[in-house]
């Protein structure tokens, strides 16, 4: 997978505003990579888990102290246990979702991603009853991986495909 760049250190300073360095993913231009690094390895290994649900790879990937911040519910998640009840929400409102990594922003230990996730509607999501109808929506998210695992997610879903 050919993954779009960008290092914060490459970004204007304005972008340090956690609003605009979320934004600074839509609007940089980023050079074009194939440049693999082990935190853009690490977040394609959380990629192939999302996408297939094998635990086995969630093992490898996730650490069990993990957070997870989550649009809608109580609190954060903790471990795999916790992303496992995010995948099945979002695999029991669309049981063949897909996510597809966009551009990324990499600093350090954190990665910002622009992903696009596509499934069809044939479950209840968030309250809204299931259309039968094939739906695309973004998200953009922040991940902090720890050696080689993840150690905190958050983010914010645009759920105006739905």
């Amino acid at each position: 997978m050919t993954c779009t760049t960008t290092h914060i250190s490459s970004l204007p300073q304005s972008y340090c505003n956690p609003v605009k360095f979320a934004s600074a993913i839509y609007r940089a231009t980023p050079e074009q990579s194939t440049m693999s690094t082990p935190i853009l390895e690490d977040l394609n290994r959380f990629i192939d888990f999302i996408n297939s649900g094998d635990i086995d790879i969630g093992k490898e990937i996730v650490s069990e102290s993990a957070i997870f911040h989550i649009p809608f519910g109580s609190g954060p998640l903790k471990g795999l246990d916790g992303y496992l009840q995010i995948l099945g929400m979002m695999r029991g409102a669309f049981p063949d979702i897909q996510w597809t990594l966009q551009e990324t922003v990499c600093e350090g230990d954190t990665v910002v991603a622009r992903f696009e996730t596509k499934g069809t509607h044939n479950g209840f999501f968030m309250g809204v009853p299931p259309t039968g109808k094939p739906v695309c929506m973004s998200a953009v998210n922040t991940y902090r991986f720890q050696g080689g695992r993840l150690s905190r997610r958050g983010g914010c879903r645009i759920f105006l495909g739905l």
